[in-house]
Parts: structure tokens; sequence; C-alpha cells
């Protein structure tokens, strides 16, 4: 992908991969231009959401960006708190990522998840104008319990694959004991 066509894809809005009743819900702060770019969630190849998801047990195969649409069969989905595609999260305001968890608990409260993994600390904080840390939140929306994860950009090198796996097992631990509960 040339540099003009990454560029021509900001602001670009890809779409959610949502189902209701999901088992996890992850969202992602916003797409990268790459996933503007392609219209696939997690498709910038230093991103490591795919992996950490396989490594974490969540899918039985690493998942390539363009077979997203194959988490639905695992119960899982994929949404953003802020829609708009840029080339550094930091080009969001706060007025978007507020924005953005008005309409993240909108959709929420629609599709019921038993989870929503928001996966980047800083995305739940800004957008929900909470404190947070790793793990399960104290809030919840509706039903739905909320867990924060580990961001798996390349860029969050405070975290390996293999302890943001280690976080994102944890969460898939989690939902199996409450389906079979």
């Amino acid at each position: 992908m040339t540099p003009e066509e990454l560029q021509a894809a900001r602001d670009h809005v890809i779409p959610d991969v949502v189902a209701g009743g999901l088992s996890v819900l992850f969202c992602g702060i916003n797409p990268s231009l790459m996933s503007g770019a392609t219209g696939h969630h997690f498709a910038r190849p230093g991103n490591r959401f795919w992996p950490v998801l396989h490594l974490s047990g969540f899918t039985p195969r690493q998942l390539k960006p363009w077979e997203q649409g194959e988490l639905l069969t695992y119960g899982l989905g994929i949404t953003n708190v802020v829609a708009r595609a840029t080339a550094r999260a930091d080009e969001l305001t706060p007025d978007e990522f507020h924005e953005g968890g008005r309409v993240l608990t909108a959709k929420v409260e629609h599709l019921r998840p038993r989870f929503l993994a928001v996966v980047g600390i800083t995305a739940y904080r800004t957008a929900f104008d909470r404190k947070a840390v790793i793990g399960p939140q104290d809030r919840t929306i509706g039903e739905t319990r909320i867990w924060a994860l580990p961001n798996p950009s390349g860029l969050n090198a405070h975290w390996t694959a293999r302890t943001m796996a280690d976080e994102y097992a944890k969460l898939r631990l989690a939902a199996e004991s409450e389906s079979q509960g």
C-alpha cells in the first residue's frame, strides 16, 4: 500500500463485526489508516491483536484481518471507541472519545454482549471518564461486564505478545466460566 493510498483512507469508517448476544465484544481505540484502507480491523502489520487473540485461546488458529467475520462463530466481535481512521490515536480529540463512549454505551445496550473488552486503558479512561486498571472494571453497561486490556498496537512496547495474551486469557476464562455458570 502506498503512502498516498494510506492517506486517502484518513477518516474512513469500517463496519463493526457484531451480532447480538456475543460473549466478548472487543473495542479498539479507532481504526488505523491501514484498517481504513482495507476495511479490516487491526490490519496494520505490526498490530498484535490477531496473534494475541490466538495465543490467549480465543481462536483455535491465528486469523488474518480479512478473516474477521469468523470471529462471530466464536461469539466474538469488534468495534471501536471512535469510528474514524487516523494515523495515530493521539490525533483524536477528547470530545471524540467522550462521544465515542456514548455511542459505544448505546451499542452495548443494544447488542448485550456478556463482556466489553476495551483494548487500550487510556481509551477506556478517556471515553468513560473513569479510572481503570488492566482487568475487570467495577462499572457495567446493563448486564455487560467491562474489561480493560492492553493495547495490541506494535507501539505499545510495555507489553509483549505473551504478556498481553496472559491478560486476554484471563478474560477468556472469565467468559467461559460465566457461560457455564
